[in-house]
């Protein structure tokens, strides 16, 4: 049975993932999820509370998802592009916005506190042993920062091809540097 907390949340997310956060209010977006904004700042603390929140759920749900491919492939470089065709389809947007609005709120000066890319880097050996493969720690970071660099290409442009394919040439660079 899910707490009142993470039942609240899941409908934000719901909301977000059809109408977006924008500049809406707390009061405006409770409203809109049948809550009051005194029931989302009692389990999320603030605006900032709550976006940190919703991307730490979508972040953990597009971890999960990188697992559950992997355990349908055998080719890392197709597992990324199919993680990818989901993590950059327009309905996830609203969701790349914040990520990177929490991101630059949250400071990236403390590098000490690394939430952002250390669970992507356990993801990943998770997914790598499925794949029955070995990779280094920095080549995940590598992969994580093309792809966190692509998505903000796609946010900034409104083009997923341009980015797609720069991951396809990516991909095809790390591919050749596994074969020597």
């Amino acid at each position: 049975m899910e707490d009142a907390r993470s039942a609240l949340l899941t409908r934000i997310v719901d909301d977000v993932a059809a109408h977006g956060m924008g500049s809406r209010s707390l009061r405006e977006l409770a409203a809109s999820v049948g809550s009051s904004h005194r029931m989302v700042l009692y389990h999320f603390g603030s605006r900032e509370g709550l976006v940190a929140a919703i991307v730490a759920w979508v972040e953990q749900s597009q971890r999960d998802l990188l697992r559950d491919l992997a355990a349908d492939t055998d080719d890392p470089g197709e597992l990324i592009m199919r993680l990818w065709e989901r993590v950059s389809a327009p309905e996830l947007r609203p969701f790349v916005r914040l990520f990177f609005e929490a991101a630059a709120a949250r400071g990236l000066t403390d590098a000490s506190d690394d939430g952002l890319t250390a669970p992507w880097v356990d993801a990943s050996f998770d997914a790598a042993a499925l794949l029955g493969i070995e990779i280094d720690p920095a080549e995940i970071r590598l992969g994580v920062a093309v792809a966190r660099g692509l998505l903000l290409d796609v946010l900034a442009s409104g083009e997923v091809e341009p980015a797609t394919q720069a991951l396809r040439l990516y991909v095809a660079q790390w591919r050749a540097a596994q074969r020597t």
